[in-house]
């Protein structure tokens, strides 16, 4: 017993050293993709940053040589990355600001958005998914498979609205704008965004959770359980829940990278000082050193948050580990 758990864990960190080494190359094409493509971006962010009547050719090549914009590419793309692995990702043209200052003022925000909206994903989409997979055709099943096409189909930034117009504006029951200050207060400010945010997200994820339900409705298993009178309760938990599980982690794995990474809409929508907000701002203003440094932050949340979820896939399923063992 002992020794099969050993060889389970041994198995699942070389799967884990595999995908850490796939990440780290992963990162670096992004950072030269990310970095090449911002070098191409039409416009010159000295003048930007000067404005119109006070760029003068002097000012411009101070600030180009400021903040090593003359530089040759490569040269520029060295820097940087030496820079990033130490943790500095430089200041900020537009307001001189060191980046790391400015994202980790920001992330709490968009971390408090994307988990409630994470929370309220998974407390209504898998239940009602469940409930609609194990009852296809009936009227939990249509309404459901209705509602979610609906959500699907309906623009975040219009739900945010509509939802604002009649929450915030008519009935005022939530406010309209702004992050709240404490718990219970940043909870009240940040139903609605999260709401708007975990429509789409509901969605899909209840329509996976209805698909796996159904495919395990269909096994010979739960038809021999339920004939030898297993109590309903136990068929849920035991059979349907653990066997549709892991399609339905691997879903709620991609939505909680969507929901830390996808809220620009939304922190625009509620005026959110969130980590959205800034890179909108940024890219306007062609603050290369922030937009290079939520790039990266973005890539490295969407690839950490399937890390976790591949382990988690790898230790659930014994078919993975078998595989890896016979690699």
């Amino acid at each position: 017993m002992a020794a099969a758990a050993g060889r389970r864990w041994v198995t699942i960190a070389r799967f884990a050293v595999r995908r850490l080494a796939a990440m780290v190359a992963i990162l670096a094409i992004v950072s030269f993709l990310v970095f090449s493509l911002l070098a191409l971006t039409p416009g010159d962010p000295a003048v930007l940053l000067l404005g119109p009547q006070k760029a003068t050719p002097e000012a411009v090549a101070r600030i180009r040589a400021e903040f090593g914009l003359d530089d040759p590419f490569l040269v520029q793309y060295r820097d940087w990355v030496v820079a990033a692995l130490h943790g500095d990702f430089g200041r900020s043209i537009r307001s001189g600001q060191q980046v790391t200052d400015m994202i980790s003022e920001r992330v709490g925000v968009t971390v408090w958005l994307a988990g409630y909206a994470f929370v309220l994903t998974v407390l209504i989409a898998i239940p009602f998914g469940l409930v609609a997979g194990m009852r296809k055709g009936r009227l939990a099943d249509r309404l459901a498979t209705a509602s979610s096409l609906v959500a699907l189909s309906a623009p975040t930034f219009a739900v945010g609205f509509l939802l604002m117009y009649v929450f915030a504006v008519q009935l005022d029951w939530f406010p309209a704008f702004g992050s709240g200050d404490g718990f219970l207060d940043t909870l009240w400010h940040m139903t609605l965004p999260a709401v708007t945010l975990a429509i789409s997200q509901i969605a899909i994820v209840l329509r996976q959770t209805r698909a796996a339900a159904m495919d395990v409705a269909d096994r010979d298993y739960i038809t021999f359980a339920r004939a030898r009178a297993v109590p309903s309760r136990r068929i849920w938990q035991r059979y349907v829940l653990h066997n549709a599980s892991l399609p339905v982690l691997t879903s709620a794995g991609l939505v909680l990278a969507y929901s830390l990474t996808g809220a620009v809409l939304v922190e625009n929508v509620f005026a959110l000082q969130g980590l959205g907000a800034l890179l909108v701002v940024s890219v306007a203003q062609l603050d290369l050193p922030v937009v290079q440094a939520l790039t990266m932050f973005t890539a490295l949340l969407v690839l950490t948050t399937n890390l976790v979820v591949d382990l988690l896939y790898f230790a659930f399923d014994p078919r993975l580990r078998r595989a890896a063992v016979a690699a």
